[in-house]
């Protein structure tokens, strides 16, 4: 897996929108990306509406194939998710980006990017916190995307205080985003082989038996047999039925994976939430997991 080169003061990134569009403006993350030294090209689908969306197919895929190609932009930040990545994925052409691999930045709809960079073009990219949320960002968490782009360290350790842990230890490229897109993705050309590798997950706003039928038909597709570890990020603002499903999210995922041998961690600071901390996907990791501690360190 291709690791694009780390920012520097001085680069240029842009910013785009090739899902839903913008209520408001990226004005914050502007001046903090510029703060970081950063210089901003802001894309024309930011202040774009076409109906849901942040402009048609046509204008979200050329506005994203425009960064793409762009030789003197250094990363491409989605502004925001939503819905509308997987309507424009098949338009985009990756030939110039392979030459010159830069990062693309964003998380929830952005995973069917993430997930066709590793799998279709084998290139690196940051889960990670996208213009549309510096508002309401933790300093923690856009640090850590600040320590992504520059190549600084990014290890994790965090003390595990909710749902018990599975402890263990596991190798392997780290992939996942979010579980909904992920399922969607399932059989597509974006979708990826979770064999030997280290899994995460996350979801907002999905019913607790949205889950249950999510993951049972990962672990039907055999996405479950090899892995090497599974993180359990942030599932937020979840739903219940009446009468209720009967277990919590946590429940629901143990139970999917209950024979398997692999680490499973929950709680860790990344997803639908204020302190959304950054991960490098493809990059190849080791999780160890702990009954009270979990930490996450990038290998070479």
């Amino acid at each position: 897996m291709k690791i694009p080169q780390f920012l520097k003061k001085g680069d240029k990134v842009a910013i785009v929108c090739p899902a839903s569009y913008i209520k408001g403006n990226v004005d914050t993350a502007i001046d903090i990306l510029n703060s970081w030294g950063l210089m901003v090209d802001v894309g024309e689908t930011v202040s774009s509406q076409f109906h849901q969306f942040a402009g048609t197919d046509e204008q979200r895929a050329g506005d994203l194939q425009r960064a793409l190609d762009a030789p003197d932009i250094k990363a491409i930040f989605a502004a925001r998710g939503g819905y509308g990545t997987v309507r424009i994925i098949d338009r985009l052409n990756f030939t110039n980006f392979k030459k010159r691999p830069k990062w693309l930045v964003g998380f929830s709809d952005i995973t069917v990017l993430h997930s066709h960079l590793h799998n279709r073009v084998k290139i690196c990219s940051i889960h990670g916190q996208m213009p549309k949320s510096f508002d309401d960002s933790t300093a923690g968490a856009l640090d850590s995307l600040k320590r992504a782009l520059f190549g600084q360290n990014m290890d994790y350790r965090y003390a595990q205080t909710g749902f018990p842990n599975r402890p263990g230890k596991g190798q392997g490229e780290l992939i996942g985003g979010n579980l909904a897109i992920l399922h969607s993705m399932l059989s597509s050309p974006s979708d990826g082989n979770y064999d030997g590798k280290i899994l995460f997950i996350e979801d907002v706003g999905e019913p607790h038996y949205n889950i249950d039928r999510m993951l049972w038909t990962l672990k039907r597709a055999k996405k479950f047999d090899r892995l090497q570890g599974l993180i359990v990020g942030g599932f937020t603002s979840l739903k219940d039925s009446d009468p209720p499903f009967g277990q919590r999210f946590e429940e629901i995922i143990m139970d999917k994976v209950q024979e398997y041998n692999f680490p499973v961690c929950f709680g860790f600071p990344a997803g639908h939430i204020e302190d959304n901390h950054s991960l490098i996907l493809g990059k190849r990791v080791e999780l160890t997991v702990k009954n009270e501690q979990t930490s996450l360190k990038y290998l070479i």
